[in-house]
């Protein structure tokens, strides 16, 4: 498969690391009205296929992580946010909900680095992510309450998985927005760090993964996504059965040399 051209977003891969870059600072990242759930979209699918990824980053340009959704289309009843309850119904079925089922379905780790406000669905694209690392600059929330909505992206599915029921339900109830250093205290960012350091810092920890054995790495992935919704017996015959697969790569045999020489290790991903 080959990589995606993308018309509202940029991509670049250096060193098995995938970073994707939102391109719509005009409306802040805006998940609806603009081509970045087509972007995310199509870039997801690609890593899932692309041997030579190992970590995909993705992150804002501009003064916004994202908005989320346009509120200026729902005043005026467009887009998404336009026709009857059954034609919004099949709206979000065919677009912004395809992102969670995508995001949930990816093999590599995902990691955001979140450079600026992260609103309603923007906020809940970031709690997708398997790792969140932020600026002191950012700000976040569940907001959907605010504006008369529901988070219809699955937003209340994945927060509460995160911080747990009572506090995500606190966030998710009040629509209030919180600080880098609160979204840290409360478990929902990994770090924080200032504005001009976020993403070497993202790139640095995404290079800490993808320096490891890449089958090694996505097996692992779907282990830690199926830990979440399967039953302990089920999980530990999923657990031998990559096992198995993991003992026969010629990257476990590479890795157990360099260990034992005490040198890194170069993996070919067989």
């Amino acid at each position: 498969m080959r990589k995606p051209v993308l018309k509202d977003s940029t991509l670049v891969v250096r060193d098995r690391v995938a970073l994707i870059t939102f391109g719509r600072d005009d409306v802040r990242n805006a998940l609806t009205g603009t081509e970045l759930v087509e972007d995310l979209l199509q870039t997801l699918a690609w890593v899932n296929s692309a041997e030579e990824v190992s970590v995909l980053v993705m992150t804002g340009a501009g003064s916004a992580f994202s908005s989320g959704g346009n509120v200026r289309e729902m005043r005026d009843k467009s887009g998404i946010f336009g026709g009857s309850v059954q034609q919004i119904q099949d709206q979000y079925r065919r677009g912004i909900q395809r992102i969670p089922l995508a995001m949930e379905a990816t093999e590599v780790p995902l990691i955001a680095a979140v450079n600026g406000p992260a609103i309603g669905a923007g906020f809940d694209l970031a709690c997708m992510c398997d790792l969140r690392l932020a600026s002191s600059s950012a700000v976040m929330g569940e907001t959907f309450v605010n504006l008369g909505i529901i988070p219809g992206d699955g937003g209340a599915w994945f927060l509460q998985r995160l911080i747990g029921y009572q506090r995500a339900a606190e966030l998710t109830l009040t629509g209030r927005l919180i600080t880098a250093p609160e979204a840290l205290n409360l478990g929902i960012v990994l770090e924080v760090t200032e504005p001009e350091n976020l993403l070497g810092r993202a790139l640095e920890l995404a290079a800490q993964i993808a320096a490891k054995p890449p089958r090694a790495t996505r097996l692992t992935k779907r282990l830690l996504k199926y830990a979440q919704r399967g039953t302990l017996p089920d999980f530990l015959d999923l657990c031998a059965c990559f096992q198995g697969m993991a003992h026969h790569t010629d990257d476990h045999a590479e890795a157990v040399t360099a260990f034992l020489e005490k040198r890194p290790g170069n993996y070919s991903g067989s």
